[in-house]
């Protein structure tokens, strides 16, 4: 079996992507159940006035994409194409909005109880796939959306500036 030398350009995409997925620490916060702590600006990636109007929900997002009814794994490319895409065109929001899923019943039977907790996946798994390497260059900070914007079942992303 012969060795296929690599082209210039393979080379070329070799070392974007190799640059692309350099360790980059991430803020992410993810929603909690009572009130959030106030975070310093050096501590979420954003200065207090963007953060007040993420929070009032005065902040357009400039990029929208939808995960509903995606499976974890095409959700999970979905998004991080995305964000590069939108990181490359100068993006600064994103909203990534993962729906609410289904409240859990707890008087259920067995069977539905097992599909009811299969529900709701995304919401619990892009605040996770967010502080992942392959997102860590991308991504300043997140937050929970504000209620106009999708509320419980979106995410801010504030993306770093390209490089």
């Amino acid at each position: 079996m012969t060795r296929r030398n690599a082209t210039d350009e393979e080379r070329e995409l070799f070392r974007k992507s190799f640059a692309e997925a350099a360790p980059i620490h991430a803020h992410v916060l993810k929603p909690a159940a009572g009130p959030a702590k106030p975070a310093s600006a050096g501590e979420t990636g954003l200065d207090g006035r963007t953060a007040e109007r993420l929070k009032r929900g005065t902040l357009e997002p400039d990029a929208r994409i939808d995960l509903h009814g995606m499976t974890e794994a095409v959700a999970h490319d979905a998004l991080l194409k995305f964000l590069r895409n939108a990181q490359r065109r100068g993006t600064k929001l994103a909203l990534v909005v993962t729906g609410k899923g289904i409240a859990q019943d707890t008087d259920a039977p067995f069977d539905m109880e097992l599909h009811q907790r299969s529900r709701g996946v995304l919401k619990s798994s892009v605040p996770r796939w967010l502080n992942e390497r392959d997102f860590a260059g991308l991504i300043a900070a997140t937050r929970p959306a504000h209620k106009r914007h999708g509320g419980e079942g979106a995410l801010y992303v504030y993306l770093r500036k390209g490089r």
